[in-house]
């Protein structure tokens, strides 16, 4: 399923996932919390060859330029006068993957605090509303050590004081001021995203208003100020309950995931579990923000009419002000090779879903391109093996599909398969129906013609992510960052184009056996 960028639809601070076609991806929607990758119907009838737009892709490359500040901070710059508009995007190489033991969420939580100002922003009196912060940091530490201890009475009264110092803290706030600055600016789209592998800041402004741009974002980031910390907990655990706890789907996928990573950390949820979100403090995020957003952790696309030395210029009077640290702490945790099959069943008021997953190599991988091809044709819309099968066919199955790269793409992760079984039929029959298509990969050659037609699908959704300049920007840094160059995007064509039949039947005898399959099971109360 090869993937087309655009803005992930997402609400202001709360993350994105990524947004699955159909009925399928209608009720996955904020539960899957992988990459802010939108994955895109190709054209019906697509008919440029990859010679054809080669030269298309040439030109854009040329377009490109980047440059490196003396602190680390890199910036990618895409020049297109189109349309008086430039779309920014900040990432951090940051994501759910990378939180400390027992501070799950924290990535996820430091995102929505980005938005609460800094010193100047969201404040009317920063000097008088500090000490009110710390009061309040110092009352929470007390008010957890005092639940340990049982005292109650204590409680209560610690609480009470927790209440009036936190009223009087709020007087000084000014809220929404960062996204209304933005917005008198003409700024649309101001969003964030966090996924296993990332935080993402975006949104679009004039072309005019680059100086605007570079004086925001490099002050939110070089003095945030985490105000609101206790109001934002009770919004995050709302979202918790939401997405999670109060659905059937959430939950299955949160225990399926944590069944299939047994080590890495891609078997913790983004959104962090309710134990860890009630405990972390300003202290925690202070941490993770000092440790992962330093300049050589964070990676700046700039696309539309702007001209690169301008951006170069602002970019050192700006960010250059950021002080070079240390890089952050690396991932050291590799899942072992699954040795049997692994399954998780439950029981809740549901419809009966079917999910089975296989593990696969990073992005950075030579087979990738592969691994994604796979997923287009098993499940890549309606002309798909697996919808014209259990949908059409068989009618076991409400819907099915698919995709490669859950939860996240920057470490080994999995291809993950799912159906939404028909009334009168049972998760059984949908696993046999869906473990046949497997197994017809592993045995039986893809005809040139089927192959043909799923690469014509990644040409032209590659060319649709050409249009956007947000798109692009998502597309380079994706590539940037996961794979050390930008130009990988385009060189995937070339890649794809190399695939054989026997590429895919090698890689899908290598991948889909039952010693690295995780299943699982979400059953009817009543089954």
């Amino acid at each position: 399923m090869f993937p087309s960028w655009r803005v992930p639809l997402c609400i202001q601070h709360i993350p994105s996932s990524r947004i699955w076609r159909g009925f399928v991806g209608t009720l996955l929607i904020g539960l899957l919390w992988g990459l802010s990758i939108t994955p895109l119907l190709a054209d019906e009838n697509p008919t440029r060859s990859s010679a054809s737009i080669q030269p298309y892709l040439d030109q854009v490359m040329d377009e490109v330029s980047e440059f490196r500040l003396d602190n680390g901070m890199k910036f990618i710059v895409l020049e297109r006068h189109k349309a008086p508009v430039v779309s920014f995007l900040i990432y951090a190489d940051v994501g759910g993957a990378n939180e400390p033991t027992g501070q799950t969420g924290v990535a996820h939580y430091l995102e929505h605090l980005a938005f609460k100002g800094t010193k100047r922003i969201g404040t009317t009196n920063y000097q008088q509303e500090k000490p009110l912060l710390e009061r309040m940091d110092q009352l929470f530490e007390q008010i957890q050590a005092a639940e340990k201890q049982g005292k109650s009475e204590q409680v209560s009264q610690l609480v009470a004081e927790f209440e009036t110092v936190q009223t009087e803290a709020s007087k000084f706030v000014k809220p929404n001021e960062f996204s209304q600055i933005v917005e008198r600016a003409g700024g649309v789209g101001l969003n964030a995203a966090t996924s296993t592998d990332s935080t993402v800041y975006f949104y679009s402004l004039p072309a005019n208003k680059l100086e605007l741009w570079m004086s925001l974002e490099s002050e939110r980031f070089l003095e945030p100020v985490f105000r609101e910390f206790f109001k934002e907990k009770q919004v995050i655990l709302e979202e918790r309950r939401l997405r999670t706890d109060n659905s059937p789907v959430g939950q299955m996928i949160e225990n399926f995931t944590a069944e299939a990573f047994k080590v890495h950390p891609y078997g913790r949820p983004v959104i962090g579990y309710v134990e860890d979100l009630k405990t972390l403090d300003r202290d925690n995020v202070e941490d993770f923000f000092e440790s992962y957003y330093v300049p050589n952790n964070l990676t700046v696309a700039i696309v539309g009419d702007v001209y690169p030395t301008q951006v170069k210029q602002l970019a050192q009077t700006y960010f250059g002000r950021y002080t070079a640290k240390p890089e952050p702490p690396k991932i050291q945790l590799v899942e072992p090779p699954q040795q049997e099959t692994r399954e998780v069943t439950m029981k809740l008021p549901s419809q009966p879903w079917y999910f089975e997953g296989y593990h696969r190599p990073a992005l950075s991988h030579p087979d990738h391109v592969i691994y994604e091809t796979i997923a287009s044709i098993l499940s890549n819309g309606r002309t798909s093996r697996l919808y014209q099968t259990l949908v059409e066919d068989q009618q076991v199955a409400l819907a099915a599909e698919g995709f490669s790269g859950y939860p996240g793409d920057k470490y080994p992760n999995l291809i993950l398969f799912y159906a939404l079984t028909a009334p009168g039929h049972s998760v059984e029959e949908v696993a046999v129906a869906l473990r046949n298509q497997i197994e017809k990969l592993k045995t039986e050659p893809v005809s040139q013609t089927e192959l043909e037609q799923v690469k014509t699908q990644a040409r032209a959704n590659l060319l649709r992510s050409l249009d956007s300049n947000m798109g692009m920007a998502f597309a380079l840094l994706e590539y940037e960052v996961k794979t050390g160059n930008w130009m990988n995007l385009f060189k995937q064509l070339d890649a794809i184009s190399k695939i054989t039949p026997a590429d895919i039947q090698r890689v899908a005898q290598e991948t889909f056996r039952p010693e690295n399959r995780t299943i699982g099971k979400l059953l009817s109360q009543e089954s």
